[in-house]
């Protein structure tokens, strides 16, 4: 769990694919938020309940099924809306059922966002706010989620620890990807804590200087 005194998050990994969901929520009001509550929907409501949350939103980085496959029926459950992703994913959203149905995710359906975010944008979760980033490149309406004061952001596949995002999935694009990398993400600085969709935390500053694709030296290679 990372401990913050306005924000906390607990890190729950889900679906056959070890999906980073992460639960966060505001510890004076108790207020929360699912970032990518991609299954293992079990899980995640006992999750919820071990914290005392009181859930309010789902928040979708972008529309892959172990990233937004619970994201229907925990919304409905919960009575909360759904923010995310940008418009773009909306043929991801169209096939997640089929997808999820290859894989052996049978929670996976098709959803709705309540709010479809743009670059620029904003969410809250409980008293906190968050900046949105459109990222594309993994997705092409991937956002990514910012919290300026606290440095720290839910990146989804966009970035991992030694690694960036799959491109060769339908509308990816590699170019797209270093770009909003580069771009997006550096510029808001190395201090920057991140949670990536898979595999453990890092900071923009270690990737710059170390990721084999996208850090400095590699780039400028």
């Amino acid at each position: 769990m990372i401990q913050d005194l306005p924000l906390r998050v607990t890190v729950v990994p889900v679906t056959p694919f070890q999906q980073n969901c992460s639960l966060i929520w505001c510890p004076g009001s108790g207020k929360g938020a699912l970032v990518d509550p991609g299954g293992d929907p079990d899980r995640l409501r006992q999750a919820i309940a071990a914290n005392g949350v009181t859930l309010e939103k789902i928040l979708i980085t972008h529309a892959h099924l172990d990233h937004a496959g619970s994201a229907a029926d925990l919304a409905a459950e919960f009575g909360v809306p759904i923010e995310g992703p940008h418009r773009e994913d909306q043929f991801w959203i169209d096939r997640i059922e089929a997808s999820g149905q290859q894989y052996g995710m049978p929670w996976c359906k098709p959803f709705e966002p309540t709010r479809w975010l743009n670059d620029g944008d904003s969410v809250t979760v409980g008293d906190q706010s968050f900046e949105v980033y459109h990222c594309p490149g993994h997705t092409p309406g991937h956002v990514v989620f910012f919290h300026r004061s606290l440095r720290v952001a839910f990146v989804g596949d966009v970035l991992f620890k030694g690694s960036i995002g799959r491109t060769d999935f339908p509308r990816g694009n590699h170019q797209d990807l270093l770009d909003a990398i580069t771009g997006k993400l550096w510029p808001l600085g190395e201090d920057v804590t991140f949670v990536p969709g898979h595999g453990p935390t890092s900071t923009f500053g270690q990737e710059r200087r170390s990721n084999p694709f996208v850090g400095d030296r590699a780039l400028a290679g």
